[in-house]
């Protein structure tokens, strides 16, 4: 980040990562200001990147998606070209929530939700290991959620 962050621009993101609902009339009376130098602000942090987008979190139980399963994949090869093409088949992948490159054994760390066993088992066979330079894929099924947040510290 080029430009350190004021005590109320911290506040600020952390009022809206916390509920991106708040209208900046809201935001502004919660970090004491009026709301067109508010507004301003929140401009401001989007135009830099800090706040990249504004979304809903659903609930994945609610929605059926029950499962939760962190992949470690290992690859044949490690070309430019096999990282580019398996980077590109993950992306297309709806179950993929998060796909992490790693340091160590593995060369990706996915994040992957199913609605059950059954589920999962079909996309590990069916398009994961179909994948022409996957090695091996590791799967690791939570069992239970203790922490989940969208939240950065940002003190």
């Amino acid at each position: 980040m080029h430009n350190p962050l004021s005590p109320i621009d911290r506040r600020i993101l952390a009022l809206l990562q916390h509920n991106a609902d708040l209208s900046a009339a809201d935001v502004a009376e919660r970090v004491e200001l009026s709301q067109s130098p508010c507004w301003r602000r929140i401009h401001r942090l989007q135009e830099e990147g800090l706040i990249e987008r504004k979304v809903a979190l659903l609930s994945p139980q609610k929605l059926g998606l029950s499962m939760t399963v962190f992949v470690n994949v290992k690859l044949s090869s490690h070309g430019r070209r096999n990282l580019a093409e398996f980077e590109e088949a993950i992306t297309g992948y709806a179950e993929v929530l998060e796909c992490y490159t790693m340091a160590g054994g593995m060369d990706y760390m996915l994040k992957v939700v199913a609605r059950d066993i059954g589920s999962y088992e079909r996309f590990l066979r069916d398009h994961l290991l179909q994948k022409p330079h996957v090695q091996e894929a590791h799967s690791n099924i939570a069992m239970s959620e203790v922490k989940r947040t969208t939240e950065l510290p940002l003190g």
